[in-house]
């Protein structure tokens, strides 16, 4: 049996970016924070905000 992947709410992926709300919602609407939309709630991957960490660390080196 497979484990569903664990969901971060908006204000979740915020504190672990350490950015802000408008900043979060611009990643998810340029496609660079992958989200799913359950019956109007936002929630984010928590992998994909660690592939976005990954991403972001790539293009700095």
């Amino acid at each position: 049996m497979t484990t569903a992947p664990e969901l971060l709410t908006v204000p979740e992926v915020m504190a672990r970016l350490k950015v802000g709300r408008s900043k979060v919602y611009d990643l998810i609407r340029s496609n660079r924070l992958a989200s799913i939309k359950i019956d109007g709630s936002r929630r984010v991957p928590a992998e994909a905000v660690r592939d976005f960490i990954q991403s972001q660390l790539a293009e700095a080196a």
